[in-house]
């Protein structure tokens, strides 16, 4: 008998600690009852993994709800959400203030992110100057033993003119300088972190929060592109990632909104290698 109560008693127990994680979360979605519809999203591509964990915990609390993401890059976001095409455009970079003027946008902050410097597990060399980042990526260093590697052509990669993860790198470790015409250019964050795996010679730059074993971050002046140094400010490349919205955001777009800026999206947003904003 007395075993018969203790594995029933286990398996209550058992049953209420399967359930704590959701109601953890069920006071967050709860702000999803009663709505329906289609919320569209698109823009930054560091941001991607974040929204469709986001999207499918809503739509799988709420089936009336339905959440499509899409990349492109923060110049698309802002010209998506500009002109009315999706209801959210992201963006890795602050908007400027005439992208504000003209479209009259509306930006919402959910994350700080690093833009880390990275090569292929392979290279030796862990460590530049931001002298030296800056000479590879204007071409004027092009061989990997000026910097203490192999006597080897540096394959340059770069994001396009209109990704922010571009214009962030650009500004705060290239001091706004050149980046060679011979660059590789890729379209998105997890293209580049798969671009650099392929290719032993290469070097590029992608979203702290993309980078994992595939690849290997390069610190520049003795300081790691990491969360952690990201998060005490060490790690002087970083930005923060936004929604932005045309005028204000309709029922849907707002429930968005507040579920990432909230402790269930913080709790995404760190799950995914980002910094909470409000941390």
């Amino acid at each position: 008998m007395f075993r018969r109560i203790t594995f029933v008693f286990l398996c209550l127990c058992t049953a209420v600690f399967s359930l704590q994680p959701v109601w953890a979360g069920s006071s967050d979605l709860s702000a999803f009852d009663g709505l329906s519809g289609r919320l569209t999203i698109a823009g930054g591509t560091a941001h991607i993994p974040v929204m469709k964990q986001a999207a499918r915990q809503i739509m799988s609390h709420n089936p009336d709800i339905a959440i499509t993401v899409a990349g492109g890059g923060s110049g698309v976001g802002v010209q998506k959400v500009g002109a009315g095409l999706v209801d959210i455009g992201n963006t890795g970079r602050a908007l400027s203030e005439k992208e504000r003027d003209k479209f009259g946008l509306k930006s919402y902050a959910f994350a700080v992110d690093g833009v880390g410097l990275a090569v292929h597990p392979d290279n030796p060399v862990n460590n530049l100057s931001k002298d030296q980042v800056k000479g590879i990526f204007a071409g004027g260093i092009g061989s990997w033993k000026q910097v203490g590697g192999a006597d080897r052509q540096i394959n340059l990669y770069t994001r396009d003119e209109a990704s922010g993860t571009r214009s962030v790198f650009r500004k705060k470790a290239l001091d706004k300088g050149p980046v060679a015409v011979e660059a590789n250019v890729i379209q998105s964050n997890g293209a580049m972190k798969v671009a650099i795996s392929r290719d032993p010679d290469a070097i590029g730059y992608l979203s702290i929060g993309h980078m994992d074993d595939s690849v290997s971050g390069v610190a520049i002046d003795g300081v790691s592109p990491t969360r952690e140094n990201a998060k005490d400010g060490s790690y002087p490349v970083v930005r923060k990632l936004y929604m932005n919205t045309k005028g204000e955001p309709g029922k849907l777009a707002r429930a968005f909104i507040d579920y990432l800026q909230g402790p269930r999206g913080a709790h995404i947003v760190s799950e995914n290698g980002f910094i909470p904003a409000g941390q």
